[in-house]
């Protein structure tokens, strides 16, 4: 029998040995800072990894999904890391020593901002939101970011006539990075859509974030 500090590595082996039959390999890279997590340095290692759903390989991934069962060897990772191949990107959320790794499948890439403070203490006359005056907080970070809410836009003078009323907005999920998030701090996306997140929520998972998207 196996003394009980062999066996996380014993699974880890085996899961090993199973997306070396099973998976295509993968870049692993661990972000060093909060600009660019797949830069070319950020690279550690090649390893192979199949994903999967969390509910089993015989279940089929239903529409939206961003939760994955990743199967590599995990005594190489570490949650926060990214892994690229040819099922896409994904960022491990949790590891645990006998449990199954869950990753999280990205299909957008984001910057975060935060605007400037007003520049005078009291009323400030209204100018609106600059991109050119915030303060960058994250830089093209690939994130899960799916539809919710009416999916409409906000009803400012700017607007095209007709408008719903609702605004729309994205869930996202992101890795727990050493950045304070928090709500009304600028989001961009890479097919230059922007938003303002509205709720931040850092748990064991990494960062879920609610963001309202920008209607003018």
């Amino acid at each position: 029998m196996l003394p009980g500090e062999a066996v996380p590595d014993a699974i880890r082996q085996g899961l090993g040995l199973a997306a070396r039959a099973v998976g295509d390999w993968c870049d692993l890279f661990r972000p060093s800072g909060p600009d660019h997590p797949l830069a070319p340095g950020n690279r550690v290692l090649r390893l192979p990894a199949a994903f999967a759903n969390p509910r089993g390989f015989a279940v089929p991934v239903e529409y939206g999904a961003a939760l994955w069962q990743g199967v590599f060897d995990a005594g190489y990772t570490r949650p926060g890391d990214y892994l690229r191949g040819h099922d896409g990107t994904f960022f491990i959320a949790s590891q645990p020593r006998l449990g199954p790794v869950l990753c999280v499948k990205t299909n957008r890439v984001l910057s975060l901002a935060r605007p400037a403070a007003p520049q005078f203490a009291g009323m400030n006359r209204y100018v609106g939101v600059q991109e050119t005056t915030a303060a960058p907080l994250l830089t093209a970070w690939p994130a899960s970011v799916l539809a919710e809410g009416g999916g409409g836009r906000g009803a400012l003078p700017g607007d095209a006539p007709g408008a719903r009323a609702e605004v729309g907005g994205w869930a996202v999920l992101l890795p727990g990075a050493d950045i304070l998030l928090r709500p009304g701090d600028l989001a961009l996306d890479d097919l230059g859509r922007t938003g303002v997140i509205s709720s931040a929520e850092l748990t064991n998972l990494g960062w879920r974030l609610h963001i309202k998207q920008a209607a003018s």
